[in-house]
This record gives C-alpha cells, structure tokens and sequence, in this order.
C-alpha cells in the first residue's frame, strides 16, 4: 500500500461501534477523484492499543498523509507521532487535551435525552444497544444501514476512555473539525469547545453523529480541502 512522495494519502480511523467500513462512502468518493484513502483498524481496547495499531498502518504507506478520526478516534490521530503527518480532520470526534481522557470531553455536558446508556459489561467492554444506533448514533442513517451498525458493531474497552492522552498532535498541526449540529452522542457545545481550543478550522454542518454514512459527500468535501492546504 503506497502513494506519492508529495501527495498525501488520507488514512481515516473509525470510532467506536464501528469498524473500517464505515468510512465506506468516503473512501469511494475520494477514490473516484484518484485520491490514496486507507482505513486503518484499531482493536478499540486502549488509547495506547489504538494509537500503536494507527502506527503500525502508517508504516505500510510511504510519503507524506493526513489523518481523519470519526468520534473516539479524534484521541488517536492526535496520540499518533508519525513524522510524516501533516494534518488532522476531525469528524464530530473527541480530542482531549494533554493530561486528559476521553471520558474527560466525553461527559463535559449533560448527555441528549436520546443518548444511549452505556455501561461495560463484565469484561470491560461497553457495547451499544441495538436501539442506540436509530435513536442517536445515526438518526439521519436508513433503517437497514443502523440495522447493519447493529449486526456488525466492535465494542469499546472502558481503558480506552479512562487513559489521559499525551500532548496532541493538533498543538502544532493544521486541524479542520466537521462540527455535527445534530449530534446526539457528542454534546455540539462540547465539539464548538474541542474545536475552538485546538484552533481547527471548523464546517459547521446539520448533520447527525455519524456524517461518514449519513452526509460523505460533505465529509469527503472537507477532506478535499484539507488535502489541498496540505499539497500546497
């Protein structure tokens, strides 16, 4: 798997209850504009786990890459030390600062009324109910697209989510962050703070949590740019 010296390819990481192939519609897209699109998988059971997994796909590309997070995976792109990094796109995704979880962001405001209750299970790991899906992860998405969420979910370890994050890549990287206003996972207050502090350049949509099913064309649109200010 390679691409250019100079263009970048874009590497997309999903969050959690998901897997690679949520980044389906937006890697078609880019693909059609003869853009390099990888999804790289994460085992979902540190932040250390997930940022060494993120790592371990990078070092399967050559050349220079952005790097896009959907929810959960904000923490990872930012963990991530590759050199060759030269942006951050972040898509109604967390990003705690240094020093704190993912929990931290996650739980900064009150949750919506139509957010799941998520707890782990003996394990550790926190799975979402099937309900979860149509009511908040993906209102916006067709009846059989939250039933396929549902059939083929990855769940999340509670490590993931108590690990406090290193300083963040996005300190010292160009960002964009695609802000969901209909976002009933991630508190909209919580994204505008999240962006605003890591001075991304922020698209303000009305889209619900999970705009890389529901909305890819206005996903694959900030990529688009964000791959431009990198090339150029």
């Amino acid at each position: 798997m390679s691409a250019s010296n100079t263009k970048p390819t874009i590497v997309m990481v999903h969050g959690a209850w998901a897997d690679g192939s949520s980044w389906k519609e937006v890697i078609q897209l880019l693909q059609a504009d003869g853009v390099a699109a990888v999804a790289a998988p994460i085992p979902l059971t540190s932040l250390s786990d997930d940022t060494r997994a993120l790592d371990r796909s990078l070092a399967r590309i050559n050349g220079p890459v952005i790097l896009a997070a959907h929810a959960y995976a904000g923490a990872v792109i930012a963990s991530s030390r590759n050199d060759r990094v030269r942006g951050l796109v972040f898509i109604s995704a967390l990003a705690p600062d240094e020093g704190e979880t993912v929990a931290d962001v996650f739980y900064r405001e009150p949750p919506h009324p139509r957010a799941p209750k998520l707890e782990p299970d003996a394990d550790g790991f926190i799975w979402m109910p099937d309900s979860g899906f149509a009511a908040a992860f993906a209102q916006h998405a067709s009846k059989q697209e939250n039933a396929l969420f549902a059939a083929v979910q990855r769940p999340i370890h509670v490590a993931c989510i108590q690990e406090k994050a290193l300083r963040p890549r996005w300190k010292n990287l160009p960002s964009w962050y695609l802000l969901a206003e209909q976002d009933r996972m991630i508190n909209p207050g919580t994204q505008e703070f999240m962006a605003s502090r890591m001075k991304a350049e922020i698209e303000r949509l009305d889209v619900d949590h999970t705009p890389i099913v529901t909305a890819p064309e206005k996903v694959t649109g900030l990529l688009r740019r964000a791959l431009s200010a990198a090339a150029g």
